[in-house]
Order: C-alpha cells, then structure tokens, then sequence
C-alpha cells in the first residue's frame, strides 16, 4: 500500500485528463476535436507531391533563413566590383588624344614649264594614337600655300588605321604649281644661287575611333629650293 499524500504511478490527475481532453487532434483546423483534418497532410505531416507548387509554407521572422549571414559582406563586395568595373570602363575607353607631329621634307622635285614652276612636295609625318583601340582615318588633305595663294591640295582616303598606343610614319606628297609671274622670275633666276621658298602647309584629318568622330588640324610651315632640285631632306620644326 502507497504511504499517504502518494499516488500509484497507474493513477492520472484529473486535473491533466481535463486539459488533454481539450487540446484539439494532430491536423484538425478548428478548436474541437469534431472539425476535420487539415487538408494539406491529412494529419499524416506529409504534402502530396502533385500540390508543392499550390501550398505556402508560414515559418517564424526569427527564424534563421530569413537571417542570412554575411548580408553587409556580400552587398559592400558587390558595390566594390561594380566601381572597380566602372572604372575599367572608363580607363580603357575614354577617348584619349590622336596628335599629328610633322616630321621632315623628304625631298622637293621641280619642273620649269613656260609659264610655271612645277614641284612635288614630299613629307613625312607621325601619327600618334594613345587610345586603347584603334582608329581609322576617314580622309587626310594637304593644303599647299605659299604668300598666302594657295599653289596646291592633295586628299588621301585610303590610309590605313592607326593601332591602339602606336605611332605610325606616313608619307605624304604634294604638287605645287607656281603660276604667279614674280614667283616665276624668282625661280628661274639664274643669277640668284639659291632660291628659298617658304611653304605652309594646312593639314586636315579626320579620324574615327569608339563611334565618336573628330577633326585634327595644323599648320607646317617649312622651307624649300625652288630653283633646281638641290632640297635635301631636313627636320621640320
């Protein structure tokens, strides 16, 4: 026989079976134990295969998945590659400066006629490219003046791209042709030993590079032997 105030560990409190007689069953959606069975699992905890896409899962906002770890590592290395990748964007292609540099007459050819002194002009020039690409040299023309009369032009179109972070030698001539009558007493003067003409040359080109078109321009000014064909090739400056 049990001492006093101890129950046999056969007996249930009463006090426990009212309570549990109040809890609804596993899977029921209403708070007595006469509602049916959830739909979802049917009390059994487990979804029909055919429905994953039709059910919403409810989980806690303390739950760990909504908390994802390292969120400010990711965002921060995120931004940090998007500027690094702007910036090589911009490093690579912003247009950079595309110089022409005179560099030397070659030589100077001239022909007397009745009436004119005739001369072909050969030039050499450097064109610099400081792009990352690229550029194509849409037309090239020279400009021959000499006392402010024009006495030549020259246009070249088939000249072949400048490469990225290069400089390339071109070639260039000009033919001038001397009509004015003093020039012509000048250049044929056989008591003058040497007949010193100043030249100036316009120089116009256009370039294109990254869909983006522009025009270079500058003035030469060199000079040469208008009398015979003693010119020897020299540096422009």
């Amino acid at each position: 026989m049990a001492p006093p105030g101890h129950r046999s560990g056969t007996e249930v409190d009463p006090e426990i079976t009212k309570k549990l007689r109040q809890v609804p069953e596993y899977g029921s959606i209403a708070g007595s134990s006469s509602s049916n069975s959830c739909p979802t699992c049917q009390g059994t905890g487990r979804i029909p295969r055919g429905q994953q896409d039709q059910l919403l899962a409810v989980i806690p906002c303390n739950d760990v998945r909504l908390q994802p770890r390292r969120t400010k590592l990711y965002v921060c290395i995120s931004m940090g590659l998007c500027i690094l990748l702007c910036c090589l964007i911009l490093f690579f292609f912003f247009p950079r400066s595309v110089t022409l540099t005179p560099v030397s007459v070659l030589s100077v050819t001239v022909y007397f006629t009745s009436d004119n002194v005739e001369m072909e002009v050969t030039n050499l020039f450097n064109m610099t490219n400081e792009n990352f690409v690229p550029v194509q040299i849409a037309e090239f023309s020279v400009q021959g003046l000499v006392d402010e009369m024009v006495v030549g032009y020259t246009k070249i179109t088939n000249m072949t791209a400048i490469q990225s972070r290069s400089r390339k030698p071109y070639t260039t001539q000009i033919n001038l042709m001397l009509s004015d009558k003093g020039l012509n007493n000048y250049c044929k003067s056989s008591t003058i030993k040497i007949h010193t003409l100043f030249l100036k040359l316009q120089i116009t080109m256009n370039i294109s590079y990254l869909a983006h078109t522009e025009q270079l321009s500058q003035d030469v000014f060199e000079y040469i032997d208008c009398g015979n064909n003693s010119t020897i090739p020299h540096p422009v400056r």
